[in-house]
């Protein structure tokens, strides 16, 4: 899955490395070490503009917030549940199948977090001697520094209960589209720890490579055996792990000492 991840990059960089065309610099985001669902974070995405001459659509920046609302929904209330779509089954699901065939989106990040249980910590839990395990962060990144281009799903949704001038009226959310983790050895994996993404967590967010990126986000791209194929995973061993500090459990602290890499893991002896 993904439940939080870290997008540091500035909107100008970001701009020049996915040959944005139109930003609105109000919709600036500040850099974010610790992303969280139901925060608003940087898309790209192809579309019209708003009351332009011609439709053909343009590749823009945008802010959402990260929790689909279906347009269909009649509340907004689930979206903390929708951070993530399966990649095995988007394609069918009510909530994600009108997105996934007009409206799919990049969202970029360094990289993301995911928990592992120590091994004396899931002892102590199964002798009933500890309800909660403290568990160990590990930040998952491409191992070459690129940005790790997430491929996601966004929708727009209205507000019944405000009138249309209302600047709140509309919302734009967007998904996290994941597959299955990586079972092959990491690019960089760490000195101590695990040596494939799978043995972190059974889920990961797919990564798109950058001969990619266009055929996703281009919205004549319709063909429903043409999107599949831009489901496949990555080549392996484009990804490094490495464990960080438990600071970035609570999604108060942000900063980019969140991205420090440890000798080794805080919480016990994890594998």
């Amino acid at each position: 899955m993904c439940g939080r991840y870290a997008a540091s990059r500035r909107p100008e960089d970001l701009v020049d490395l996915f040959g944005i065309e139109k930003w609105e610099p109000e919709e600036t985001l500040d850099q974010d070490w610790n992303v969280a669902p139901t925060k608003e974070v940087h898309a790209v995405l192809e579309r019209p503009l708003k009351d332009a001459r011609t439709r053909r659509p343009v590749r823009q920046l945008r802010a959402l917030r990260w929790g689909l609302v279906p347009s269909w929904s009649k509340s907004p209330e689930g979206a903390a549940r929708m951070i993530n779509a399966r990649a095995e089954t988007v394609h069918e699901k009510p909530s994600f199948k009108r997105a996934f065939q007009a409206r799919r989106c990049i969202l970029p990040a360094d990289g993301y977090y995911e928990w592992v249980t120590g091994a004396s910590e899931r002892d102590l839990e199964v002798e009933g001697k500890k309800k909660r395990p403290r568990k160990q962060p590990y930040f998952v990144t491409p191992a070459d520094g690129s940005v790790f281009a997430m491929a996601g799903l966004y929708e727009f949704w209205r507000d019944p209960a405000l009138p249309p001038e209302h600047p709140g009226a509309w919302w734009a959310t967007c998904s996290v589209i994941t597959t299955e983790a990586e079972t092959g050895p990491l690019g960089v994996a760490p000195a101590e720890g695990p040596g494939t993404l799978a043995e972190i967590h059974p889920r990961m967010p797919l990564m798109l490579t950058e001969d990619h990126w266009d055929a996703w986000l281009d919205p004549a791209t319709t063909g429903l055996d043409e999107l599949r194929a831009l489901l496949a995973p990555p080549p392996r061993g484009l990804m490094r792990a490495y464990p960080v500090a438990t600071a970035v459990s609570n999604v108060r602290n942000n900063g980019p000492e969140l991205l420090t890499e440890l000798a080794g893991p805080e919480v016990g002896t994890l594998f």
